[in-house]
């Protein structure tokens, strides 16, 4: 299989892709946003829409109405038979139930209909989704309801087209199982948090505030024919045997290389596709591992941003079969090079048109920026943990600290400018600050702050958390996971932190402190409590987990042991009273990542069994085997010992590794055996992370050997030479 595997790949041509002359042509093509909504909707509708969407306005039936019949108009004018609710429920992926506009009428004819409460709700089977027990198996019942803020789109197959709505996916009794309607209550409360503060200090103009992602998104590309080669990727995502080639990424000069053929006329094809479907993709490149690349979109509001990058993996991997590869969205596909991250740049900006991380040219007019900034760095430094928590899984475990990402240590990077401003900020004195404020007055009147840019600072690519000029970037974010579940804590954080704030500037100023000294007060405690958390060094290094466990930092390096932050009295303290989780919304999700971390690694596990004894002891027996008849050969000839003692050894060493392999898969099968045993899905879970995992280790290093010792012809599945260099 794996040489007519070779054989196809050789054989593949680039795709001609058609490309218009600008892209802006296509640009939303497919969306029905605003443009659209003024042709196919009265003027009473569009403004009742256009309420809902800015100002989060709740639309009544009457207009749902009217909406469904011009969003059906235009779904049928763009050739849909179907709509369907798109979801994001907690297995990861997006869902999605198809209904036809299709409807009998009276006698023999037939109508489209398409209804304000079919947009609205539908009702998929909540109990056949990952819901943590929330709902029992005879409960079906849940619903999906419309989500007017990010705009429903058609999706193009090769057989047809079909309208997707955007939805959030909540049970039957209210509970909310996807990442979308906990994601929607986190960014109106940071939006009520920072309006707030702006409205009290500084500008009273405020009147919304939005907080902004661009999502990087790396991946692997591999031929669709050595991937169906190989058992390990197409059931998991990643290879779980395979040697390092003799030339890897060592020569860094994929980095951003001259891209291949193929490859070029895929992303050209999945850019065309994606800006259809108004995700403003902006950069494509090659990544740093052999057949690793990237692409970048620009800035949208968080919820659009996260919606579209799921909508973009998913369209990613049907292009990719188009052009007989396949995507790897797998933090740690392949051993000995990089593995794939989903970069988050994370920003606020007003409807005053500022970006509140923006430092600004003027030093003497930044305490806002100083504001927003400093209370990032403590919301960061109190809830690091659960920041931990929100990028942790089976995958991303392969991928953090292996010296190409950040490590499992939360820390935050500002760079050398800004611990600069922030050390002469904590020295200052206050006493001369305090004056009455005047419309628009932001200034400290601190004279050693040196002026503040954008860009001010270098990149630290090792920190899991670094400010980059006018944002923060949180790289620890793993490539196949949902931004949301990031997301949802760092704005939660930050309006929890933001209120606190507000809260106790609040109270030193009925003290009767000045405003602005009040302001700085309470921002210079806040840097006193949280500067063990900023660290502006080398993340890869063992000296920065020595540091960091003097600094008292958590070093969590397992996501069972990470997801407990979760259920902390802290954090459900913190998500409770902020309104985005029940205690029993969220002892549901840490169950249901839990459970889904098991099950990774019990997949794993059986792949890795099943290929070792199928086809990798098998490989290695039949090279034995003729090794063997070597030998008897040459002993019958009446050679000396000598003339045939390398093959004597080389058998020896096979049977070493046969033995090795076959002992760590029947030990790793008993222990996987005692780990289903265990009722409680925490220690389940610790069970097959301590117990069954290791066992990977010890079958892939002698798989790996054999690779390496066996004759090419005989080795059964496509080497990393191969899959990672043939395009």
């Amino acid at each position: 299989m794996r040489f007519e595997a070779l054989k196809m790949v050789n054989n593949r041509q680039a795709l001609e892709i058609f490309s218009p002359s600008k892209l802006s042509e296509l640009y939303g093509k497919n969306v029905f946003g605003y443009e659209k909504m003024k042709v196919y909707l009265a003027k009473e509708a569009y403004q009742a829409i256009e309420k809902s969407i800015r100002r989060g306005i709740a639309l009544d039936r009457i207009h749902a109405d009217q909406i469904a019949a011009g969003m059906k108009q235009w779904a049928l004018e763009m050739g849909c038979t179907h709509y369907t609710h798109w979801f994001q429920p907690l297995t990861g992926s997006t869902a999605e139930k198809h209904d036809a506009f299709f409807e009998p009428s009276e006698g023999d004819r037939a109508i489209e209909k398409f209804s304000g409460n079919a947009l609205v709700q539908q009702e998929p089977d909540a109990s056949s989704f990952p819901n943590g027990g929330l709902r029992n198996t005879f409960e079906a019942r849940g619903y999906t309801a419309w989500d007017p803020s990010s705009p429903a789109f058609v999706m193009e197959y090769p057989s047809g087209k079909t309208l997707c709505i955007p939805t959030v996916f909540v049970s039957y009794t209210g509970e909310a199982l996807d990442f979308k309607a906990p994601l929607l209550k986190a960014l109106h409360q940071l939006e009520e948090a920072t309006v707030a503060v702006c409205q009290s200090y500084f500008d009273r103009n405020v009147k919304k505030a939005t907080a902004s992602l661009g999502i990087e998104q790396e991946y692997f590309l591999v031929d669709e024919a050595l991937f169906n080669a190989r058992q390990d990727l197409m059931i998991s995502g990643r290879t779980l045997v395979g040697h390092p080639p003799a030339k890897g990424q060592q020569l860094e000069d994929h980095y951003f290389g001259s891209i291949p053929e193929r490859i070029h006329s895929y992303m050209v094809d999945m850019e065309c596709e994606a800006i259809k479907l108004g995700i403003p993709l902006k950069t494509r490149h090659n990544e740093v591992a052999p057949g690793q690349f990237e692409c970048a979109p620009m800035y949208e509001e968080v919820n659009l941003a996260i919606d579209h990058n799921q909508l973009l993996m998913d369209l990613m991997e049907k292009i990719a079969r188009k052009h007989n590869l396949r995507v790897l969205f797998h933090e740690k596909p392949f051993a000995g090079v990089n593995g794939s991250g989903k970069h988050n740049n994370w920003s606020i900006t007003t409807d005053t048109g500022e970006n509140l991380l923006s430092p600004g040219h003027t030093p003497k007019n930044n305490l806002q920026f100083l504001t927003f900034f400093i209370n990032v760095i403590k919301a960061v430094h109190d809830h690091a943990d659960l920041m931990r928590a929100s990028i942790a899984s089976a995958a991303n475990d392969h991928r953090l600290g292996a010296n190409e990402a950040p490590p499992a240590i939360m820390s935050v990077f500002i760079g050398s400018q800004l611990t600069k401003v922030l050390n002469e900020f904590k020295k200052e004195v206050t006493s001369q600050i305090g004056r009455p404020r005047k419309e628009g007055d932001n200034k400290i009147n601190i004279k050693k702050i040196p002026e503040i840019l954008v860009d001010n600072t270098d990149r630290n690519r090792t920190s899991p958390f670094a400010f980059t000029g006018n944002k923060f970037e949180f790289r620890a974010v793993g490539s196949s996971a949902n931004s949301a579940s990031a997301m949802i804590v760092m704005n939660t954080i930050m309006a929890d932190q933001l209120l606190q704030f507000k809260d106790e500037v609040d109270k030193l100023i009925k003290a009767g402190e000045p405003e602005k000294l009040a302001i700085v007060t309470i921002l210079k405690k806040y840097l006193k409590s949280s500067k063990r958390i900023l660290f502006e060094g080398n993340g890869y290094g063992d000296e920065w987990v020595a540091e960091a466990l003097e600094r008292g930092l958590s070093n969590v390096k397992t996501t069972p042991n990470a997801l407990d932050a979760y259920i902390s009295k802290q954090s459900k303290k913190l998500f409770v009273n902020n309104g985005i989780f029940t205690e029993r919304e969220l002892e549901a999700r840490h169950e249901i990542m839990l459970e889904t971390y098991v099950k990774k690694i019990q997949i794993e596990s059986r792949v890795i069994g099943e290929m070792a004894t199928t086809q990798i002891i098998p490989a290695a027996v039949s090279y034995q085997t003729r090794l063997g008849q070597n030998v008897s050969t040459l002993i019958n000839a009446g050679l000396k010992k000598d003339m045939y003692a390398t093959q004597l050894e080389m058998v020896t060493e096979i049977s070493n590794h046969i033995n090795t392999i076959k002992q760590a898969v029947d030990q790793m099968i008993e222990e996987r055996k005692l780990a289903n045993n265990i009722e409680n899905m925490h220690q389940r879970a610790n069970a097959y992370c301590d117990k069954v995992k290791p066992y990977f280790d010890t079958i892939r290093y002698h798989s790996d050997k054999l690779e390496l010792a066996i004759e090419d012809g005989l080795w059964p599945l496509p080497k990393y030479r191969e899959i990672l260099f043939l395009k």
